[in-house]
């Protein structure tokens, strides 16, 4: 693409004026400024130093765009992680989906009341569980009961278990089947349980619904519209593109590292977390769904509605659960919305302030053997969304 002439001088005069108004910000304000971003810093070296091999952090605000960076993106060469480099979103992807199904709830095509036997008529049956009991609004807020396939796609979790059965692809249907191996964790509406069939059979919702898989609709309807250009819905394509950090998953406590770029397809390519983006482009899409612009007032005051979240879930205390949508409380008052995705190797974790005018996206690129690691990492990225999101706030300038 070549430059012209005109933008090289747009360029320059944007610089100048930029150059100028710094000139006159206080010094306190730029001591502020640059003390948020050494804090920020400091939060993702936290990380490091709790074994990260290598994290990102992208934080948007009145006062603009931070990013920092901490580790390696790849620990055979030592290339530092990109700034905006493509990463695995895992179970972000079923916020995707469900804006999508609040969509066409919206249009009239569906209600969040149908049962799921009323689009996918005799597939949720058997050990005691029964489509005709639940409802999409429970799929969408894990009340639904629905015991969970993953641990069925994942007969080895070592490395080797890893590299033998990540090429291993499941339709839709066959992962649903899994799970109707296994009875209900509890009635219908009755309990809250994380359950990744509950956004599988979404997925084959939207697909009754409109004819068209929830890929499509996803680009169509989302991807499209806020023009999220390096967001994809690779199915069973298993790569990453470039640029990209390399992921690393270390199996047991004290082993060693296992590259884990490649996707693990029998649970990373479906409705439940198989999307690919950037930390830019999901603070974008977070933003636009707070702030109203992929929902009507009724939809999003729909998948605002939370329920409690049991303590006992490994989520932040004080979590709650809307649809496809969780609620986290801050320290310094009110709380941030946003939903995290892991899998072999990764972590994202968005949050974004209620009026979406505040927003991080934390992406770690390993995940750890040992329990209470992960644990203490866990709180680190929660520490540093509340400080972030916190100083943000108390900032003069972000009113």
């Amino acid at each position: 693409m070549s430059i012209t002439w005109s933008r090289i001088s747009r360029r320059a005069v944007t610089v100048l004026a930029v150059a100028l108004l710094a000139s006159f910000v206080p010094a306190e304000s730029r001591a502020a400024a640059s003390d948020r971003l050494s804090q920020l810093q400091r939060d993702a070296d936290a990380l490091r130093d709790d074994g990260v091999t290598g994290v990102s952090v992208r934080l948007e605000s009145s006062r603009g765009v931070r990013i920092v960076r901490s580790g390696v993106g790849d620990l055979s060469t030592g290339q530092p992680v990109p700034t905006d480099g493509y990463v695995r979103i895992g179970s972000t992807t079923k916020t995707f989906v469900a804006v999508v199904l609040l969509q066409l709830a919206g249009e009239g095509r569906l209600s969040l009341d149908d049962t799921v036997d009323t689009w996918l008529p005799g597939l949720v049956r058997g050990n005691g569980n029964d489509g005709h009991r639940i409802t999409l609004r429970q799929l969408l807020q894990h009340t639904s009961g629905l015991p969970d396939y993953i641990g069925d796609v994942v007969p080895d979790l070592s490395a080797a278990g890893y590299r033998a059965n990540r090429w291993t692809t499941y339709t839709s249907r066959q992962r649903v089947a899994l799970a109707m191996t296994h009875p209900p964790s509890f009635a219908p509406g009755v309990g809250w349980e994380y359950s990744n069939t509950n956004y599988v059979l979404l997925g084959m919702v939207i697909k009754a619904v409109t004819g068209h898989s929830w890929e499509y609709e996803v680009r169509a309807r989302i991807l499209r519209p806020l023009r999220l250009t390096r967001t994809l819905t690779p199915g069973n394509w298993p790569f990453l593109p470039i640029p990209h950090a390399r992921d690393y998953q270390q199996f047991e406590a004290g082993g060693a590292m296992t590259d884990s770029t490649v996707a693990y397809l029998p649970f990373d390519a479906d409705a439940d977390g198989s999307m690919i983006s950037t930390v830019a482009d999901t603070n974008r899409f977070f933003t636009a769904l707070v702030q109203g612009r992929l929902l009507a007032p009724a939809q999003l005051a729909e998948m605002q509605r939370t329920v409690e979240v049991p303590a006992d879930r490994g989520f932040p205390p004080g979590t709650r659960d809307g649809l496809g949508l969780f609620w986290t409380p801050l320290s310094c008052g009110g709380g941030h919305w946003g939903h995290s995705g892991d899998g072999f190797g990764y972590l994202v974790w968005p949050a974004t302030t209620p009026d979406g005018r505040t927003i991080v996206t934390v992406s770690l690129h390993s995940r750890p053997g040992d329990e209470s690691i992960a644990t203490r990492q866990i709180q680190d990225v929660t520490a540093l969304v509340d400080r972030a999101l916190c100083s943000a706030r108390r900032s003069p300038t972000s009113a």
